[in-house]
């Protein structure tokens, strides 16, 4: 008998039902979307934060402590001054070795150009360079894919090319060089001069556009330090810092036993520079600060802005939805009022309504969950370029918040349902 009525109720209802459905699907399918993007959306804007530097610095550990503690650099021929090229397949070996999606060493020298004997800075790096690992896999990285912002007018220079170079924007405009220019470079002592065949030139809105940009190995032979680099910047995808990994990058040694494995086994900038200097003898890794607290400060205020998103998504739904079953009461009160006065009393006729209210509002969540992951791929693809994946813990925060929701919106029809009185229904008072 309750499922006839049930059913009856809601075919001589079907429009303002089917009203009541769509109210909340268009609510559910909004919040699915951005529940979603914001539990996936972490990886994808720091991997779109990683287009614009370094966030990791890798230095010889006893150059980082003569400018830490006096100020200065150190020397030329220092001890300990150079990392190791051999060493830096390494980076990729760590627990978080996944997380770092590009790093590229360099090497700087002082050289003479052309014939005036102009002072200018070398920088041998990687542009883009196929690497061997320690676990047998290969990778490319290089400052190609480090500083994709740099605008290049030419080509990149090529790491197998030892003689061609990249000259930065403000040098070339200064000596009037272009692509296709042969330099001259010469060093220091009696050692001959080198041609340089010009590839590219950079703008890149710092002080690389005062620089010439040739292959590693150009540098370390011009400079007679074969196999040494003297930073590495490493750019990695890291999580927002908290309270916990501000501890430890203070000092790890502080941190109690379950607070360093909690520590040690998420990709905080501090845990994945320590694992760094772990893994590459003589290295000391140190937050590029300035780039890691705003990766943080953008990725929490993209998530609150989806959570404003999804409550307003949510109260309109409620809204919406106290507006049609009041208004549906209001059109049955006849039809109450009868109830009531042939014996049915007010729980029975809230457990019906409520029945009727919460089946349309399931079918109604359910057709917007599908909806929503469909708006999700969508966000994905125009913003972030990728797909977006569907969590598993969406579904019952979505079951959860349809209930609420449905409720929420049902009060005003619940308390005037309620206040119904069947004799002034029935004869008009």
């Amino acid at each position: 008998m309750f499922w006839r009525m049930l059913k009856g109720a809601l075919s001589r209802q079907r429009r303002k039902m089917f009203m009541v459905a769509l109210t909340i699907a268009l609510g559910v399918s909004l919040t699915t979307a951005m529940l979603n993007v914001m539990l996936d959306v972490g990886d994808k804007v720091n991997r779109e934060l990683k287009a614009y530097g370094a966030n990791i610095t890798v230095t010889p550990r006893s150059a980082s402590v003569l400018k830490e503690l006096y100020g200065v650099e150190a020397g030329a021929g220092a001890a300990g001054q150079y990392l190791q090229e051999a060493d830096l397949g390494k980076l990729k070996t760590i627990f978080w070795a996944n997380n770092i999606v590009a790093f590229a060493p360099t090497l700087e020298a002082k050289a003479s150009l052309g014939a005036n004997g102009e002072d200018v800075t070398l920088v041998g790096t990687w542009f883009e360079r196929k690497l061997d690992l320690p676990t047998g896999e290969v990778v490319e990285t290089g400052i190609k894919e480090l500083k994709s912002w740099w605008s290049i007018d030419g080509q990149w220079a090529q790491d197998t090319d030892l003689h061609g170079a990249m000259v930065g924007s403000l040098l070339a405009k200064k000596r009037n060089i272009k692509t296709g220019d042969e330099l001259q470079i010469a060093g220091s002592g009696s050692s001959p001069a080198e041609k340089l065949v010009v590839k590219g030139i950079i703008n890149s809105g710092g002080a690389e556009d005062e620089q010439i940009f040739v292959p590693l190995s150009f540098v370390q032979k011009f400079s007679n330090m074969d196999g040494k680099v003297a930073k590495v910047e490493v750019s990695a995808i890291t999580t927002p810092d908290n309270d916990l990994a501000r501890k430890a990058a203070h000092n790890p040694k502080s941190l109690t036993l379950k607070e360093w494995e909690t520590w040690y086994c998420t990709a905080y900038v501090s845990a994945i520079s320590y694992q760094i200097e772990e893994a590459v003898s003589g290295a000391r890794a140190k937050p590029v600060r300035q780039v890691a607290e705003s990766e943080g400060a953008i990725l929490q205020k993209t998530q609150l802005l989806m959570l404003l998103i999804t409550a307003l998504s949510l109260a309109g739904s409620a809204l919406g939805i106290s507006n049609l079953l009041t208004a549906s009461v209001m059109e049955r009160t006849r039809e109450i009022g009868l109830l009531k006065a042939l014996g049915a009393t007010d729980s029975e006729i809230l457990l019906s309504t409520l029945s009727e209210t919460m089946t349309t509002g399931i079918a109604g969540g359910i057709a917007g969950y599908f909806m929503g992951l469909g708006f999700a791929q969508i966000i994905g693809q125009t913003v972030f370029g990728s797909a977006v994946e569907a969590k598993g813990m969406v579904i019952p925060i979505v079951m959860i918040l349809v209930v609420l929701v449905t409720l929420a919106g049902s009060l005003p029809a619940f308390r005037m349902l309620l206040s119904l009185r069947p004799a002034e229904v029935l004869h008009g008072r």
